[in-house]
């Protein structure tokens, strides 16, 4: 299949250019170019070591990328630490998701970040106020949380992230980047986790959906990636990329093919 793009009249709300990072002589990441749009979730889907990580990290701030440019809203810019991606309104949720288990949900929802009452050296945390931002954000996000105390590490692992996507909207992410949210979860929470990725984008987000699951990608994405040993295999629109062809290029099905020929000329 060729790879096309759509034609776009504005700049993306995120575009990284031609972006590469190496590791020593091993090839991490290698011309990749990736545009992400509000209201747009663009799935990069991969196998284990394609660049999915190395990808997420530069965007977040983690690593500078040795070749390629960002911009945001098309003005180019430099993300020299987390804390600048961040200030810059892309959110990164992780595997791990930064929770703290045994700590109530409303004291995870604002960990790093507590509202506070009082002054000088009377300030404290504001846990009444704290209480009623986690739960009414919550329920924006259509999630209807049984008692805002209770420990998160009691929510299953489709409501840890929820709650995870909920603060990352809360705290003024325009970006909201994802790492393989559903992979370790069963279908019925699979299912609970996308129907919040596709929240967040009615909500005016980008989402950058990292997945080595086809199935899990297609229902939910507007644009997908194919990464492959650091190198892009494809960027396309739904359009333009069928589940089975996405699934094929996605799983090395061309590899496969080729094996098959040949144990097939063996056997003869």
């Amino acid at each position: 299949m060729t790879t096309t793009a759509d034609t776009k009249t504005e700049a993306p709300l995120v575009r990284l250019t031609d972006a590469g990072k190496n590791y020593g002589s091993i090839i991490a990441l290698q011309g990749v170019t990736l545009d992400v749009g509000a209201n747009e979730v663009t799935c990069v889907l991969g196998d284990n070591g394609a660049g999915k990580s190395t990808l997420i990290k530069i965007l977040s701030g983690v690593y500078q990328p040795d070749a390629g440019q960002l911009l945001i809203d098309g003005a180019p810019i430099r993300l020299a630490t987390p804390r600048a991606a961040l200030d810059a309104g892309i959110a990164t949720v992780y595997q791990d998701l930064a929770m703290v288990p045994l700590m109530a949900i409303w004291r995870n929802f604002f960990l790093g970040s507590e509202p506070t009452k009082g002054w000088g050296p009377f300030r404290r945390f504001d846990s009444d106020k704290a209480r009623q931002i986690t739960r009414k954000e919550l329920l924006d996000m259509g999630i209807d949380i049984r008692d805002p105390d209770q420990p998160v590490g009691t929510l299953s692992g489709g409501e840890r992230q929820s709650v995870a996507i909920a603060r990352a909207v809360h705290f003024g992410a325009r970006l909201l980047i994802l790492d393989e949210p559903t992979s370790a979860l069963g279908v019925k929470q699979a299912g609970v986790v996308l129907r919040y990725i596709v929240q967040a984008r009615d909500r005016g987000l980008g989402v950058i959906f990292i997945t080595h699951n086809p199935h899990h990608a297609y229902p939910v994405g507007d644009r997908f990636l194919v990464l492959n040993r650091g190198r892009s295999l494809g960027d396309f629109a739904k359009s333009e990329i069928p589940l089975p062809e996405l699934t094929r290029l996605m799983s090395g099905g061309a590899e496969l093919e080729q094996l098959a020929h040949e144990l097939e000329l063996r056997s003869t």
